[in-house]
């Protein structure tokens, strides 16, 4: 008996000393919506596998189901596929689960029922943080995924609004995943997190989603004939296709938030926009909701 609390006091210790608690002394929860089974993966594999290594929990929804994303194959065997896809992806990312949701691909529209499925997943979770698309990018599922959210934001503290689901009792922070599209306003890096020491679970992610990121994908590009079939050397290559540039305002962000030494060093980062419609938090409580991030100076 004695040695299994010594055990659980050094883990809570762990715990505190490492940020793996909320300012309520709960773990973080966080949930990340995409409108495909890839996007959050894409988007914020790296930052997910980080806040799953300090304990907290992290859910991954997708709005569809993702039936139509292949050049060959489609509907419900590639619905199937890509669920098994997504399912092996949250075991190699650490994170607890990987909702999608059984909406169709290519089709989806900023529906009421939509919004309350989505609100329900964000309550479900109880979450501190949200993220999702911003309403502007070249595919419309992004885009009405990010207007869905976005429409939920407020509104999952309001309790006749899906009441089979209990509101939350305040808004999380919601964040927007970085895209590079300039109208009608770019993406401001309010947070960037240093994703370098995880940069291969992701890619070990990324990876799980094969009818994507080496089919589908490299189809739509015109580079399928460059995928190897050798599985080392697909990773290498995903590796090398998947490398996001630091743009020099996500370098501005991130020298910021690790100091100009370290920030300037840095290989490979995600970055997120604060929406206006959550909670807006300060930087003390960036820094605690974002425990990665170092302490200040």
């Amino acid at each position: 008996m004695r040695i299994k609390i010594g055990f659980s006091f050094l883990i809570l210790l762990f715990m505190i000393t490492t940020g793996a608690f909320s300012q309520s002394g709960e773990p973080l929860r966080i949930v990340a919506i995409g409108a495909h089974p890839d996007d959050a993966d894409i988007q914020f594999g790296g930052t997910a596998a980080l806040f799953a290594k300090k304990g907290h929990a992290v859910k991954f929804v997708s709005v569809t189901n993702g039936d139509a994303g292949h050049h060959e194959e489609g509907g419900g065997m590639l619905a199937k596929r890509r669920i098994a896809e997504s399912q092996e992806a949250a075991r190699r990312l650490g994170i607890d689960e990987y909702v999608v949701l059984d909406n169709h691909d290519a089709e989806l529209r900023p529906h009421l029922h939509i919004r309350h499925q989505i609100i329900r997943e964000i309550r479900n979770w109880d979450a501190d943080i949200v993220l999702s698309h911003r309403p502007n990018d070249y595919h419309p599922d992004h885009r009405n995924t990010g207007i869905l959210v976005t429409d939920a934001a407020y509104l999952v503290i309001v309790p006749n609004v899906a009441p089979d689901t209990p509101p939350l009792e305040s808004n999380p922070v919601f964040l927007y995943f970085q895209d590079r599209f300039q109208q009608p306003n770019p993406f401001t890096p309010h947070i960037a997190v240093d994703i370098t020491d995880v940069f291969d679970i992701k890619i070990d992610g990324l990876d799980a989603h094969e009818s994507q990121m080496y089919e589908w994908l490299p189809w739509t590009a015109g580079r399928l004939d460059e995928v190897p079939a050798d599985r080392q050397q697909r990773i290498e290559w995903l590796k090398e296709t998947r490398a996001r540039s630091i743009t020099p305002a996500v370098r501005e962000s991130l020298e910021k938030w690790y100091g100009s030494e370290r920030g300037g060093q840095i290989r490979h980062a995600e970055a997120f926009e604060i929406a206006e419609y959550g909670a807006r938090p300060s930087d003390e409580e960036i820094r605690r909701l974002f425990p990665m991030l170092p302490a200040a100076d």
